[in-house]
């Protein structure tokens, strides 16, 4: 069997919401996300938005799908955060980006599979739509709003509040979700 990569503990810490670990995975890799979205065609708070959206689906896949890191921590969430964005792109019509690619060739098939799985298995998740219903309407509509196709600043807009509030807002929605999923999951295997 394959030995997983001396990085699972990130995989982990996120798993177990090792306070510790979430805030290394911020610090060692926000300022690169950033830097990578500001490049194209991006700004911060695009970055800030992706960066925590990709948190979220490492989160689903290593709760639903058990995932195990192969190659380090740092090119496959690069490579996560990288296709979110570049899908993003797309969403907006932005010229395609194509200076990417290259940066990611390097990294194993299994990993680019991975990261297919992601996305899709989030929607598939049972257990988070469940929860999704228990959450607040207001939460629920600004967490539908924030994952459509829709630009942040116009949906900040239709709900009439800041985008600062509806991206804190949106956070503390996830955070929300997360908890409830994990308390369920306890429930049931406790």
């Amino acid at each position: 069997m394959e030995k997983n990569h001396a990085d699972q503990f990130y995989i982990d810490g996120l798993l177990a919401n090792n306070s510790k670990v979430i805030s290394q995975i911020y610090t060692k890799f926000a300022d690169k996300v950033k830097r990578y979205v500001v490049a194209n065609s991006g700004d911060e708070d695009d970055a800030g938005d992706i960066f925590q959206e990709c948190l979220i689906d490492l989160y689903n896949q290593a709760k639903y799908k058990g995932l195990k890191l192969s190659c380090p921590f740092e090119a496959f969430f690069m490579m996560v955060c990288k296709r979110k964005w570049l899908n993003e792109l797309k969403k907006r019509a932005v010229i395609p980006v194509t200076k990417s690619e290259d940066d990611l060739l390097n990294i194993s098939e299994d990993v680019f599979r991975q990261a297919d799985e992601l996305e899709e298995q989030q929607r598939q998740s049972s257990l988070y739509l469940m929860m999704f219903q228990k959450l607040s309407e207001r939460c629920r509509e600004i967490i539908t709003l924030a994952l459509s196709d829709e630009h942040q600043e116009k949906i900040a807009e239709q709900l009439g509040v800041s985008y600062g509030y509806l991206r804190k807002k949106k956070s503390e929605c996830l955070a929300s979700l997360i908890q409830m999923i994990k308390t369920e999951e306890h429930k049931n295997h406790g």
